[in-house]
């Protein structure tokens, strides 16, 4: 199951070939409901056929676009990963899903679009983290919001220092034999953590957690979310050593984390962030207010839109549950707003938002704390 992230928002912006299917539905961890999961999934995909034959296309087309997703209603693997919400994007282009931490109201659309606005909750600036539980026995990686965490699986993360040290003491093995077949001289001693000096032990953590910090990269590398790290304390100064992504968090979960429950580290690293993201949201909000009715901000869908698309946006607040239908011209960026939905619309504030996301920006769910006039968006600009 693939983790989602900036990149595959990008994926999906660009994947314009209509029509495009998103799913999305609730799905239960554990227990005898699991079993509607799959019946759930199998009505969404009727829904789905439904729609796209209500839009003109043949009936083997629309299979042939949901034929990916209606293969997962027999994956037994697939069903083994379960988590709060489940996501299904499709087009004739491309197929993804997902799992998330978080209950999704169940909803099928088909559009020229994908259709993101269940995911906002998820990718604004107050709710999603990650947790790194780490000791030298094993290492997990948690994506979480305020309502729940879930375990992802990095492709290349270390399983632990044992596996870190063997590795490490057979590259030095092959780094002996190619010098002394270069006549290079004496062995080289080789020495680790399990009987070297204290020194040598820390010099071995603090390689086990620089191959850690690479594994993350892939996953981290586009996000701006917090990371906080759960581990005992004397590892945690080693691993701040070896971080390079910037968004750590200082404070720490302390303790052993493979004595903790999912569901107990997501209580502690919530009780960490809670303050931050407070913080976060209330910083953001007054550089809206002190900047109101100058050029570094608006709270006009007909400039925010373009902005967003070219990168200007460095903060944008979207009110909760709000719509704004209309039109926006990639090549000119004349940004037509409706009242009602029209034919070939888009969702505006959906769109603004995740070309914010997509360009590094922050968004944040509700108005500047009614700063915005009542207008559904505003926006701090970056220049």
């Amino acid at each position: 199951m693939m983790t989602f992230t900036r990149k595959i928002l990008k994926s999906l912006l660009e994947a314009n070939k209509p029509p495009c299917v998103s799913i999305y539905m609730p799905t239960h961890r554990a227990g005898k409901e699991t079993e509607q999961n799959p019946i759930r999934l199998k009505n969404s995909l009727n829904e789905a056929e439904r729609q796209l034959m209500e839009r003109g296309l043949p009936r083997l087309e629309a299979e042939k676009i949901l034929e990916p997703a209606q293969k997962l209603l027999q994956d037994s693997t697939f069903w083994r990963y379960r988590s709060d919400g489940l996501a299904l994007f499709l087009s004739p282009e491309v197929f993804y899903h997902y799992i998330f931490p978080f209950i999704f109201k169940e909803s099928v659309v088909v559009d020229d679009h994908f259709h993101f606005r269940p995911l906002l909750p998820l990718l604004a600036g107050d709710s999603l983290f990650y947790v790194l539980a780490l000791s030298q026995n094993k290492v997990k990686l948690f994506q979480g919001t305020r309502y729940s965490a879930q375990e992802i699986v990095p492709e290349d993360l270390p399983a632990g220092l044992a596996e870190t040290l063997a590795v490490q003491d057979f590259e030095r093995q092959m780094h002996y034999h190619s010098s002394s077949s270069r006549g290079t001289g004496r062995r080289p001693a080789i020495h680790h953590g399990g009987g070297g000096s204290g020194d040598d032990n820390k010099e071995d953590i603090l390689h086990y957690f620089q191959k850690i910090n690479t594994g993350l990269h892939e996953v981290l590398k586009d996000e701006h979310v917090p990371l906080v790290v759960a581990s005992v304390d004397f590892l945690l100064p080693l691993y701040r050593k070896a971080n390079t992504y910037p968004h750590m968090i200082d404070a720490g979960i302390p303790g052993n984390p493979e004595d903790q429950s999912a569901e107990k580290l997501h209580e502690k690293a919530w009780a960490v962030l809670q303050p931050y993201f407070q913080t976060s949201h209330s910083e953001a909000a007054s550089r809206y207010r002190q900047n109101a009715g100058t050029p570094s901000t608006s709270d006009k869908i007909e400039a925010i839109v373009p902005a967003s698309c070219n990168g200007r946006v460095e903060t944008l607040f979207v009110g909760a549950g709000r719509e704004k239908w209309g039109t926006f011209d990639v090549t000119t960026g004349n940004t037509i707003a409706h009242e009602n939905k029209e034919p070939g619309d888009r969702e505006l504030l959906d769109f603004a938002a995740l070309c914010t996301l997509q360009n590094g920006g922050t968004v944040f769910a509700g108005e500047p704390d009614n700063g915005s006039g009542g207008s559904p968006v505003a926006a701090v600009f970056r220049y």
